[in-house]
C-alpha cells in the first residue's frame, strides 16, 4: 500500500515538471532576447524629392455626348413601334409608323391641284401671247391686254403655289414614318400604339441618347483657378504637356479609361462663383449612364522638387498634420509636415521632410513614439513597380546596415 502510494507521487511530480518545462519553452518562443516581445514590423517608404502633378477632385455628373427627342412631326394614329425598347439604333433607323391614309390623300389632292394650275398657266400664257399680237393691229384693246397679262401673272402664281403645297403634302406623308435623328440608345416609348399624336404639338414619343463617347460636366471654384495662375505666374508651378483625367466612380474605384478636357468656361457663374468644365470619355461597355455622379480628377500642373506620400501615411491632430519616421536605433518619430494638396492619391508634402526619412505607411495602429520597430519597404496594392520597390528595400537594407555599424 506505501508503495503504491510512493509511486503515485512521483507520477504527479513528473507531470508538474513536465508542465513547467513546457510553459518556460512556450514562454522563450514568444520573446526575443531578455524576454521581450520582437519589433513590430511597419511598412515605409523613402521620403525623394521630384516632380509631382497637382491633382484635384472636383464632384462632376455625366451627360450624354449627344441626346436627341423623338417627337411626331404629324397628326395621325400611331400605328406601329419598330424598335426595342432600350436597344441601340442607328440614325435614319426608322422607329415608329404613324397612319398615312390621310396623309396619302392629301398628297393626291394637291398632285390634281397642281395639273389644273398648270393648265391655267398654259391657257393663260398662250392668251397672253395672242393678245400682244392683235394690239399691235388694233384687234384687241389695251386693257384687254393688261387684263391677259395679270391674269398670267396670277396663274404662275397659283402655279408656284400649288406645287409647294404638293411639297409639303409629300414632307408630311414621309413623316409618317418617323426616323431616328441620330445614333444611340433609346429610351422607353412614351406613347402606345392606337394613340392619336402630332394635333397641335409635336407629341414625344421616346429619348435617344448617344452614349459612346460620353461627356462628363463639373465645375471648379474660381478662387483656386485665380491661385493656379498665380502659382503658374511665380514658377511654382508648371502646365503640364499632356495632362490626363481620371474619373472617380461612386463606389471609390477608378475607371479604367482615362479622360480627356474639351474645354473650360472662361467666365465664373456668378450665382456659384466657380467655372465649369467638361471632359469626354471612351464608354464601349456602356458602364457610364447619363445623370451618374462621380469624381473628376483633374491634373492641374507639375509641382518641382517635391515629396509625395501615400496618403494613409499623413495623420491629423490638433496641434496639426504629421507622418511617423523610423529614426536612429529604427526608433518611431512624429514629423510634423505641411502639405500642399493631392497628387493622384498622394499628399505632397511642403515642409517638415527634406528626403531620405523613411515614413511609415502601414502598421501605424500598433506604434507608438519612441517604440524600436522593423522596417519593411511599402508595396502599393497592385501598383508598386520592381524599380519602386527595388529602391525601397536598397534604402532600408542601407540604413539597417548603418545602424548595425
Amino acid at each position: 500500500m506505501l508503495q503504491s502510494h510512493l509511486r503515485n507521487s512521483i507520477l504527479v511530480a513528473s507531470i508538474a515538471l513536465a508542465l513547467a518545462a513546457c510553459g518556460k519553452q512556450d514562454a522563450g518562443a514568444g520573446h526575443g532576447a531578455g524576454g521581450q516581445m520582437p519589433p513590430q514590423e511597419v511598412a515605409v517608404i523613402t521620403a525623394a524629392a521630384g516632380d509631382s502633378s497637382l491633382t484635384r477632385d472636383l464632384p462632376g455628373r455625366v451627360v450624354a455626348y449627344r441626346s436627341a427627342e423623338v417627337r411626331a412631326q404629324v397628326e395621325g394614329i400611331l400605328q406601329k413601334r419598330l424598335y426595342e425598347e432600350g436597344s441601340e439604333v442607328r440614325a435614319g433607323q426608322t422607329l415608329f409608323q404613324i397612319d398615312a391614309s390621310t396623309l396619302s390623300a392629301t398628297v393626291a389632292a394637291n398632285e390634281a391641284a397642281l395639273a389644273r394650275a398648270q393648265a391655267n398657266a398654259e391657257i393663260a400664257k398662250q392668251t397672253l401671247a395672242r393678245y400682244q399680237k392683235l394690239v399691235d393691229v388694233e384687234g384687241v384693246s389695251k386693257q384687254e391686254l393688261d387684263q391677259a397679262i395679270s391674269q398670267n401673272k396670277q396663274a404662275q402664281a397659283d402655279l408656284l403655289s400649288a406645287d409647294a403645297a404638293l411639297k409639303k403634302a409629300r414632307i408630311d406623308l414621309a413623316h409618317a414614318s418617323v426616323p431616328a435623328p441620330i445614333s444611340g440608345r433609346t429610351s422607353r416609348a412614351l406613347v402606345s400604339e392606337g394613340t392619336l399624336v402630332g394635333r397641335g404639338e409635336a407629341t414625344q414619343l421616346t429619348t435617344i441618347e448617344q452614349l459612346d463617347p460620353i461627356y462628363v460636366n463639373f465645375s471648379q471654384a474660381g478662387s483656386e483657378v485665380f491661385r493656379l495662375k498665380q502659382m503658374m505666374k511665380a514658377g511654382k508651378l508648371k502646365a503640364g504637356a499632356a495632362l490626363p483625367v481620371d474619373l472617380l466612380l461612386e463606389d471609390g474605384s477608378v475607371y479604367p479609361v482615362k479622360g480627356k478636357l474639351l474645354f473650360a468656361e472662361q467666365t465664373v457663374d456668378p450665382a456659384t462663383g466657380t467655372v465649369t468644365l467638361r471632359a469626354e470619355f471612351a464608354n464601349p461597355d456602356r458602364l457610364l449612364l447619363p445623370g451618374m455622379f462621380g469624381s473628376v480628377r483633374l491634373a492641374l500642373g507639375d509641382l518641382g522638387g517635391s515629396i509625395r506620400v501615400p496618403q494613409r501615411a499623413v495623420m491629423s491632430s490638433p496641434q496639426g498634420q504629421f507622418v511617423y519616421i523610423v529614426g536612429k536605433e529604427n526608433k518611431v518619430a512624429a514629423a510634423p509636415v505641411q502639405t500642399g494638396g493631392m497628387s493622384g492619391r498622394d499628399w505632397i508634402i511642403t515642409s517638415g521632410l527634406k528626403g531620405g526619412e523613411q515614413v511609415i505607411v502601414e502598421g501605424l495602429q500598433k506604434i507608438r513614439p519612441d517604440a524600436v520597430v522593423q522596417p519593411a519597404p511599402y508595396q502599393a496594392p497592385g501598383a508598386a513597380s520592381a524599380p519602386a520597390a527595388a529602391a525601397n528595400a536598397h534604402a532600408s537594407a542601407a540604413s539597417a546596415a548603418s545602424q548595425a555599424k
